[in-house]
């Protein structure tokens, strides 16, 4: 029997009810990398807590060590900092069959990891056919090939694992499946998994001049349609890099166009942490850590 189907009834409600939901305010999580040396459960939860943080990715732990796997867990407990993710960045739509098979078991180790720890999610995107990078655009990524092996593939992990606390959940990339709302809403529907849930990087959504420009009337509809299933999220910015073509470009928090007043107001109506990504010091996390919560200070918004 397959894991925790959505009924076509269940899907529709929470659809339905998806702008009326979570109408009241809750502090934000915010979570990000820490540059502390040290493999230490509490020692890194304490780390989080002194920059601010109350959210984090999974630290180090291998498949198997459930010894460690609870030594987390109760670090970042006792600390009152969620787990947010667990990172699966594979490409789990490898054109080499030997390499996507490697991957997938790779993806359903990591989600049970996710599980184990009592992680929000664990977290990868679709893949890619492009054969030079895991990541990279190829025409078949918008093709009915890549939605239906990307259905299995989410399946696949969701009735290997059977999470009951954590979600696996796909991140949206603006050259593949799914790179939107309603496409990504089409995937929900396909996957028909109660384990399956979304992960949100709005800035992954802007793929055109149009989104670009009117990304909080984007992050508005994000929220909105998929607003039930969002389990965790990402932070960055983007700049419009002037040159003869479109070339948007991730920088720090504040240094771009987002408007993350419209994305904290969105988030605070939901139980989902925010983590810093992509930056490359700790002064830029510092710089992005800081524009956010002084974003969120003039939205009205509190973190926790």
């Amino acid at each position: 029997m397959s894991q925790g189907k959505i009924s076509r009834r269940l899907f529709g409600g929470m659809l339905a009810a998806a702008p009326l939901l979570g109408q009241s305010r809750h502090p934000v999580r915010l979570g990000g990398p820490v540059f502390l040396k040290s493999d230490d459960p509490a020692e890194l939860a304490r780390e989080h807590v002194r920059l601010g943080y109350r959210a984090a990715t999974c630290p180090s732990v291998q498949p198997g060590d459930s010894t460690r796997m609870r030594a987390i867990a109760k670090a970042f407990a006792a600390e009152n900092v969620v787990i947010a993710e667990v990172g699966a960045w594979v490409n789990m739509l490898d054109p080499d069959p030997a390499a996507r098979a490697r991957n997938l078991t790779y993806v359903t180790e990591r989600c049970a990891i996710a599980e184990e720890v009592g992680a929000r999610c664990c977290v990868d995107i679709a893949g890619s056919y492009n054969r030079d990078y895991w990541y990279g655009a190829h025409p078949k990524n918008y093709s009915k090939e890549f939605f239906d092996a990307t259905v299995a593939n989410c399946r696949t992990v969701l009735d290997a694992v059977k999470p009951k606390r954590t979600r696996f959940t796909i991140e949206m990339m603006p050259w593949s499946l799914p790179d939107g709302a309603d496409r990504y809403l089409e995937l929900i529907r396909a996957v028909d998994r109660k384990g399956f849930g979304v992960h949100m990087d709005v800035c992954n959504a802007v793929n055109s001049p149009e989104r670009f420009y009117n990304n909080g009337g984007l992050i508005d509809e994000l929220f909105a349609k998929l607003g039930p299933w969002i389990i965790s999220c990402h932070a960055k910015d983007l700049a419009w890099i002037p040159e003869n073509n479109v070339h948007f470009q991730e920088v720090v928090p504040g240094r771009g166009s987002m408007d993350y007043q419209a994305y904290l107001r969105n988030l605070s109506r939901l139980d989902a942490p925010l983590l810093l990504e992509h930056l490359k010091t700790a002064a830029e996390y510092d710089e992005g850590r800081n524009y956010i919560f002084r974003m969120g200070a003039e939205a009205g918004v509190t973190f926790a």
